[in-house]
């Protein structure tokens, strides 16, 4: 690889820098707002991604208002108000100021150093070198100092604990079932945004707006020629980043979220708790069975808001075919699907990206040219999935999209399904001669893997708004990148069954909701490996119940199903432990909101709400529910207690069921058992509460009580 050494500059605006490189690249510094600067390395060729679609601001789906389908110029500002800045020379560099941030240019070697515009350190390039171009692979590398006492958070759905330090892990979007969840990686997202907290305490992030796959390395690599250092590889993307400060996690957050076009706010039924397993739709008789189901919830007094159809109403033995119903299975769907409707229930149905070889409607998608295909023959690229082979949509062809589009009206929305799950859409296409039509501009495959899980939701999320124009629009997607948060729910992916998995998935939530994702969940139960026991599953009911999302999935090899009612002997306290969330679903639909218009995690690390707190940078079991509730679950098979740090800051904690007062800025040992969450609530806080005994309680219950604490 070849280092950038020497940067003249060569023009400047009101809030812009930009400086010629030796090879005739260009190196632009620019502040788009008082907290938020852009850095690009445009190559003299020009940008190998010359549009975006990550970057979105002042966007609003629901109102009609999005980035471009076709993808945003990638030097477009329009939606920015540029501040008020200073330039000035500092030595041979130049300074770039707001009244927040700046940033010192250093040209030999090329390297930039951030500070507040009070003068404090918040980062800086490597020193030695920084920037650096393969002409040989094409990837780019973009070196950063580090210090030991730094923390790192962030880039997705990433396992083990929150901080990052000291790990290398990917950016590459993989269908990881059964994943190792304290080391695995990568998983499902494509997330290059990265979340520090400085040495002295300040909070910064830095997204790479690429669709190429990303190494970070923060921290695991040392050279003995350069001080303490982390970097990001780019496999043959662009070099095209937006860095962030602020005082807390929150600040930096937020301005990242309105970078990316914010979070969309789902229909409060999408709050409930829903049940799914590929069991139930893959089976033989599979509508007599879902048929029992509805009338077994009924008969159980289980709280549930919607059913989840797994892809087995669409498969032929393992085989999978999209829009597609296997009528030996199903002989009347839309029935039972009025049925599921006369009870109260929704119904979500999986959808997946791939046609198999002998899906009915291949070759009409093939004659369409609507497949990922051979860049140099024009022949879709055949892959591996679910038992067979098959070519992938690309959803960068209109026609494809259509084609999508009229499926989904005609065979899901039409049969009376309301919502659509996107699934297997990670696009784990290898191969190199692979490409993406772009929408007239081919883009090679490595260039628009994640852009197809965006695409693809965001096509779904259109065809039900047109659907349905008068109902809020919800849709779920496992695999995507920056922006799918404007359109859908998402996930941690197929976990497995075991209390290794219970607990380091509450961290992957967390680190989801620290990068900006925030409507996520887990399979409550564990989706593969063995059948729950009793006690686990419920600590994982309990776990779960608060978080944004709430769906019991499983597929099991021995043909079990995780259901509320499955074991006896804690059948009451699991439906207990939904009921929960039913009791604080005003709350939860605040902190929807909140999401929705004000950019912040509706579950949280205890560091976001307490950044003082030095304490609460340690890894833990426990997190925040909004502002006002701490959730300590139990991950520890056997404990009926439990050790719980309240952080410092209000004048003392209070326990959400018994209101027993405790000190804040303490340990506390407090009784957890096997029908209890310990929930502790801080001083000041005041929670709507709702007393519904509905079976499936209505999402516009009034507020019976608002529990007030200290």
């Amino acid at each position: 690889m070849k280092t950038f050494s020497r940067a003249t500059l060569s023009a400047q605006s009101s809030h812009a820098l930009q400086f010629s490189l030796a090879n005739g690249d260009r190196f632009g510094v620019q502040a788009l707002a008082d907290s938020l600067f852009r850095v690009t390395l445009k190559p003299a060729a020009g940008y190998k991604e010359p549009r975006t679609w990550a970057i979105a601001p002042g966007a609003q789906p629901a109102l009609g208002q999005d980035a471009p389908v076709l993808g945003r110029a990638r030097d477009d500002t329009s939606g920015f108000t540029p501040p008020v800045c200073s330039i000035s020379a500092q030595g041979d560099g130049f300074v770039l100021a707001t009244s927040s941030l700046q940033v010192l240019v250093r040209p030999e070697p090329l390297a930039l150093q951030w500070s507040t515009a009070q003068g404090q350190a918040l980062a800086s390039d490597r020193a030695t070198s920084a920037y650096f171009a393969s002409s040989r692979t094409g990837a780019v590398r973009h070196y950063l100092q580090r210090e030991r006492s730094e923390h790192y958070y962030g880039l997705g759905d990433k396992t083990g604990p929150l901080n990052l330090q000291g790990r290398r892990l990917r950016t590459l979007a993989l269908d990881a079932l059964g994943y190792d969840p304290q080391h695995g990686d990568p998983l499902y997202k494509h997330w290059p945004f990265v979340l520090t907290r400085a040495a002295n305490g300040l909070w910064w992030g830095i997204y790479y707006d690429t669709l190429a796959a990303c190494t970070f390395d923060l921290g695991q690599e040392h050279d003995n020629y350069h001080e303490l250092f982390r970097y990001v590889e780019i496999d043959d993307g662009d070099l095209d980043y937006y860095l962030m400060a602020g005082n807390t996690p929150g600040e930096v957050i937020a301005h990242y979220l309105r970078l990316i076009g914010g979070t969309a706010l789902p229909p409060r039924w999408s709050l409930g708790f829903a049940q799914t397993a590929m069991g139930l739709a893959d089976a033989p008789d599979a509508q007599a069975q879902l048929d029992a189901f509805i009338d077994r919830t009924q008969a159980e007094g289980v709280p549930l808001s919607s059913f989840h159809y797994g892809s087995g109403y669409s498969s032929r033995g393992k085989r999978r075919y999209v829009f597609t119903w296997n009528g030996s299975k199903f002989p009347d769907p839309k029935a039972l699907n009025a049925k599921f409707h006369a009870t109260g229930l929704r119904i979500v149905a999986n959808v997946k990206p791939c046609l198999l070889d002998d899906h009915p409607a291949y070759a009409q998608v093939k004659q369409l040219g609507g497949f990922v295909h051979d860049a140099q023959t024009g022949k879709p690229i055949i892959e591996q999935f679910w038992d067979g082979v098959g070519a992938h949509l690309d959803f960068t062809n209109p026609q494809a999209v259509a084609w999508w589009q009229q499926g989904l009206q005609q065979q899901v929305l039409g049969y009376g399904i309301d919502v659509a799950w996107n699934d297997n859409n990670e696009y784990s296409v290898m191969d190199d001669a692979a490409a993406s039509a772009g929408f007239g501009s081919s883009i090679p495959m490595h260039r628009s893997r994640p852009l197809h899980a965006l695409l693809m939701t965001r096509a779904t999320y259109e065809a039900q708004a047109q659907h349905a124009p008068a109902q809020a629009v919800y849709t779920i997607t496992r695999g995507g990148m920056p922006g799918i948060q404007r359109y859908a729910q998402t996930w941690s992916g197929d976990n497995s069954t075991s209390w290794s998995n219970l607990r380091w998935n509450i961290r992957t939530g967390l680190q989801m909701s620290l990068s900006g994702l925030f409507n996520i969940g887990h399979d409550v139960g564990g989706f593969a490996g063995p059948s729950p026991e009793p006690e686990l599953l419920l600590r994982w009911v309990q776990a779960c119940s608060l978080n944004p999302r709430m769906v019991m999935n499983s597929w099991k090899a021995d043909g079990s199903i995780n259901l509320p009612w499955m074991h006896e002997t804690v059948k009451a306290e699991v439906i207990a432990a939904i009921r929960l969330r039913y009791t604080l679903m005003p709350y939860l639909w605040q902190l929807f909101e909140r999401a929705s218009a004000q950019h912040e995690p509706i579950i949280r690390p205890t560091f976001y709400d307490f950044p003082d707190d030095a304490q609460c940078l340690a890894d833990c079991d426990d997190f925040m529910l909004g502002s006002a509730l701490l959730v300590a679950p139990v991950v520890e098979a056997g404990a009926r207690s439990r050790r719980v740090y309240l952080p410092a800051g209000p004048a003392a904690w209070f326990d959400f069921a018994t209101g027993q007062r405790y000190a804040a800025g303490q340990w506390h040992t407090v009784d957890a058992p096997l029908a209890g969450l310990p929930l502790f609530a801080p001083a000041g806080a005041a929670i709507p509460l709702a007393h519904s005994t509905a079976r499936v309680p209505l999402f516009d219950d009034p507020v019976t009580e608002v529990r007030r604490f200290g």
